[in-house]
């Protein structure tokens, strides 16, 4: 037998590498470009909005603060009337009112003269209390550099298709909020904070509301896309409350958060007003202050964005063609199904159990349906992968014979 050129067993070995190099390629390509679309936001490809989430801040403490729980606990129970879970809402409290000795109504917390509503029942759930609710521990949540042992009620965990809503209320002046009187916010660690977050594609879209005393200079320094801010007040300027209650003894409100809950209890969870509605509320001469809006970060106007779009929840589901899942072993997995094993006792179980199985399918080693009919184009690709590689390792092994043959020929 004569043996086979050195030059066809190396023409046939380069077309086998070529030919799997080629599938290769394809199928890097293919899920390079699909998880690129997946990740990409802020800018480049529009992100899709699926979920809603709120961190909700009373920065103060101390029995005269009162009104500034209230507005918190006001912000919150709106937030879950209009569909928000509490999953998706970061409540951080001084926690210090409900229960202090000074409150002629022990374990509650109101937030009008009439007491019509209790915010302080059994369906509250603070995250954050008392002394955990710190500067570091706030910009810890933003950013998501959080211990690993943070469990995940304290955990921010959003994505690039998230919108987040954070309300800040408490004592402030010129670009800084004072967290329970011991340290001080500044509006350049606001700004970082939110900057990291979109670097890491932790939001959409973002609204940043705050009420204190000056508390437009707050936002005064953010420089993040897709970010629009709101405050009560202009620089030098005090951020007012709105009425007292003289039974409990101290403000129960501030005027700037009052109005706004006002407008959103006429909203419901299906409602297409706009954040331009929500803004054109404002009323300096009710509020006894200048309230600030700020919407130049933003790529969408606020008459494109609906209220619902920070202030409820997201019932919406996204529905992925085929094409778009990831290709041979990820895709058509969700067609499969485990199906229970019926010992051949014949009869009446052996026709329920066939009666289960989908037509059209078969059934595998193991127990797994495998439909035959729409996830045939996986299989006709894997089965051209497998020839591929076979072809290719049959090439190879043919070669290295062929060489051991006429090794042992000159020998």
């Amino acid at each position: 037998m004569q043996p086979r050129p050195s030059w066809l067993s190396s023409a046939l070995l380069l077309s086998a590498l070529l030919a799997l190099l080629t599938t290769a390629s394809a199928l890097s390509h293919e899920v390079e470009k699909q998880v690129t679309d997946l990740f990409t936001s802020n800018g480049t490809v529009p992100a899709r909005h699926t979920n809603n989430w709120a961190v909700l801040v009373c920065s103060s403490r101390y029995w005269f603060n009162y009104r500034h729980m209230a507005n918190t606990l006001a912000m919150y129970r709106t937030l879950k009337r209009l569909g928000m879970p509490d999953s998706n809402i970061i409540l951080m409290l001084a926690d210090d009112v409900a229960c202090n000795a000074r409150n002629s109504f022990p374990a509650t917390v109101y937030a009008n003269s009439g007491r019509q509503m209790d915010l302080y029942g059994d369906w509250v759930e603070v995250d954050y209390r008392g002394y955990e609710v710190t500067v570091e521990s706030f910009l810890r949540l933003l950013t998501g550099r959080q211990p690993a042992y943070t469990p995940p009620n304290k955990r921010l965990l959003t994505d690039a298709s998230s919108n987040v809503f954070i309300y800040m209320t408490g004592h402030g002046g010129d670009e800084f909020l004072k967290f329970q009187d011991n340290e001080e916010i500044s509006a350049f660690d606001l700004a970082d904070a939110i900057e990291q977050m979109s670097e890491k594609r932790r939001f959409n879209k973002l609204l940043y509301v705050v009420d204190t005393c000056q508390a437009n200079t707050m936002y005064s320094k953010i420089y993040s896309p897709n970010v629009i801010s709101s405050g009560s007040s202009a620089i030098g300027e005090n951020s007012y409350s709105h009425h007292n209650d003289l039974d409990i003894g101290v403000a129960v409100i501030d005027s700037y958060t009052h109005y706004i809950l006002q407008y959103l209890e006429t909203t419901s969870k299906t409602s297409k007003a706009t954040l331009q509605d929500f803004f054109n509320t404002y009323d300096p001469a009710r509020i006894h202050s200048h309230p600030g809006i700020s919407t130049e970060l933003s790529s969408v106007a606020p008459e494109e964005i609906l209220v619902t779009d920070f202030f409820g929840g997201v019932a919406s589901i996204e529905i992925m063609s085929r094409d778009k899942e990831l290709p041979i072993f990820a895709r058509g997995l969700t067609s499969w199904k485990e199906v229970r094993r019926v010992k051949s006792i014949g009869g009446d179980q052996r026709e329920a159990w066939q009666a289960r199985r989908p037509l059209g399918s078969a059934v595998a080693a193991g127990g797994w349906d495998r439909p035959l009919s729409e996830d045939k184009d996986i299989w006709e690709s894997l089965r051209g992968v497998g020839t591929a590689v076979a072809l290719g390792v049959a090439i190879v092994a043919w070669s290295v014979s062929g060489s051991e043959s006429r090794k042992n020929k000159v020998e």
